[in-house]
């Protein structure tokens, strides 16, 4: 019962934001006399805002879903840009509503070119970290948060693995949400085909995040993986070419996961790095012992001001921290949710060179 009320709030707090857009939007249409059949307006306009929800009722309304992905990014900045014009108009001398309205198009529209620019030019950044044990340099190549799909699509793939290759890897981790939710168009894409050619020494890695949960296909995910010579580990600790442990640990999505400290390998003098797709509770790897924990999930916000949500959810929201002994990197991700579009964040890869101080 109060899952279905908090709905349907939601819902209503939706559709009220959502009808105040089309209000200023039918306002500027009518400033610059553009505007006409206000019936037909309002059937295109709220079948474009609830497009992400009717697209998914069935496959073959799946466009409708990409629109709707774009409309998260026009609804966002619109209700921003729309509150900031209002303000103009009500408490300025700018009364000109078709000047005031074309500018806040105009802006929409360099926003969009900008967030579309940093979502698909993904960047490399680099780490370099230092942990007591013995062993010789290793060299990590950490992405996540492709959401592999149709606007995540196999050129941006294609991207990825070029870069990763150009770092000369020793092992390449993939640290959850490698699909948009279904796994269908990674193979009907061909980018199982991309993906093979990633090169590593040790090999490529990856685990679970929560939108593999929500496609709710994971032994078909994991099957097509272990044939893009990817393997997804599992609530599973391996050894990893005779030089660490890896573990990729299940997400929080999985409450019945088990704890980092069940999955602690035996040999504690050999680095032990985790996989874990959600980076909340870093207290809890610390004090099992970990040396490097690698997550994603918070896309940074992906669009400016989301970041300041993001930063009060989480003691690490992006980059690196040290905490005690352990080395914590958090990922914006290397692809995008919703909108193929980044404000105040960038599609991402790390290269990160670890070395040892221990004897």
């Amino acid at each position: 019962m109060g899952k279905i009320v908090g709905i349907s709030i939601v819902f209503i707090i939706y559709s009220a934001l959502t009808t105040y857009l089309g209000l200023n939007f039918k306002k500027w249409l009518e400033a610059i006399h553009l505007f006409r059949w206000p019936v037909v307006f309002w059937l295109i306009f709220l079948l474009i805002a609830f497009s992400f929800l009717i697209g998914r009722f069935h496959e073959s309304l799946r466009p409708l879903s990409v629109i709707g992905n774009y409309w998260m990014f026009f609804f966002e900045y619109g209700l921003i840009l729309c509150i900031i014009a209002n303000l103009l108009v009500t408490f300025t001398p700018l009364k000109n509503i078709a000047i005031v309205g074309s500018v806040v198009i105009g802006l929409l529209v360099i926003l969009f070119a900008w967030g579309s620019y940093n979502a698909y030019s993904p960047v490399v950044r680099n780490l370099e970290i230092s942990v007591n044990k013995s062993g010789e340099p290793i060299r990590l190549v950490v992405a996540s948060d492709f959401h592999l799909g149709i606007l995540s699509n196999k050129n941006h793939l294609q991207k990825f693995v070029d870069l990763s290759n150009e770092a000369n890897p020793d092992v390449v981790l993939l640290v959850g949400d490698l699909v948009d939710d279904d796994p269908i168009w990674f193979l009907e894409e061909g980018m199982d085909k991309v993906m093979l050619q990633l090169k590593a020494t040790y090999g490529v890695y990856g685990v679970l995040g929560n939108h593999e949960y929500y496609g709710g296909k994971i032994p078909q995910f994991v099957e097509e993986m272990k044939n893009a010579n990817v393997q997804i580990l599992m609530d599973e600790t391996i050894l990893v070419g005779n030089r660490l442990y890896l573990t990729g640990q299940e997400d929080v999505t999985n409450k019945n996961r088990l704890a980092i400290a069940e999955l602690k390998p035996e040999r504690e003098q050999l680095p032990w790095i985790v996989m874990n797709h959600t980076p909340h509770d870093l207290h809890i790897p610390q004090k099992a012992g970990v040396d490097l924990h690698l997550s994603g999930h918070t896309h940074l916000g992906q669009l400016w001001p989301n970041n300041f949500i993001t930063d009060k959810l989480f003691e690490l929201d992006y980059g690196h921290m040290k905490k005690g002994d352990m080395h914590a990197l958090v990922s914006s991700g290397f692809g995008f949710w919703g909108p193929p579009t980044r404000i105040g964040s960038r599609s991402e890869l790390w290269v990160v060179d670890i070395t040892f101080s221990g004897k």
